[in-house]
């Protein structure tokens, strides 16, 4: 979980090829008209966020009901988006991806594939409640470790878990 830019999907793909489990990215559940606004540089409010979020607790659900090992990529800015997928999994664990805001918006810059502009930063960094522990099982990570020491961090904490 976190911001735009904080490598979301390159930590999940690798965690997901290492262990085996299986990769969900959160963007495949945004509605057409979700993505056409942040593409436009409006930022999503709880309103819109509500039908992506309950897409998504539909697919952890059946992924823990099939005994799938999942690794979801999810923004879950505020602890009530966090909640609301905890609900269809309790043992849900967030593993929050958090950087200075020039590294993001640096990475953001060099992004040009994805529909979320680098303007939607700021707003992003406004909105995020980050994860506390121990009151949310979750570990905060600094991004500014290459992916593959991301990846072996999550591992090595996960075991213990």
């Amino acid at each position: 979980m976190g911001v735009c830019g904080c490598g979301k999907s390159t930590v999940a793909r690798r965690y997901a090829d290492v262990t085996g489990r299986v990769l969900v990215e959160a963007d495949d559940f945004h509605p057409p008209a979700n993505i056409a606004k942040m593409r436009s540089g409006q930022p999503l409010t709880d309103e819109d966020r509500a039908g992506w979020l309950a897409a998504l607790a539909v697919r952890i659900a059946e992924g823990k009901a099939r005994g799938e090992g999942l690794v979801l990529t999810c923004s879950a800015l505020k602890k009530a988006y966090r909640d609301r997928l905890r609900k269809a999994d309790p043992e849900l664990f967030f593993v929050h991806l958090s950087g200075s805001r020039e590294l993001l918006s640096s990475r953001l810059g060099a992004r040009h594939w994805h529909f979320m502009p680098a303007s939607l930063l700021d707003s992003q960094l406004a909105a995020l409640e980050a994860p506390q522990a121990p009151a949310e099982r979750c570990l905060t990570v600094d991004i500014a470790s290459p992916p593959e020491v991301l990846c072996a961090t999550v591992a090595t904490f996960l075991r213990g878990v």
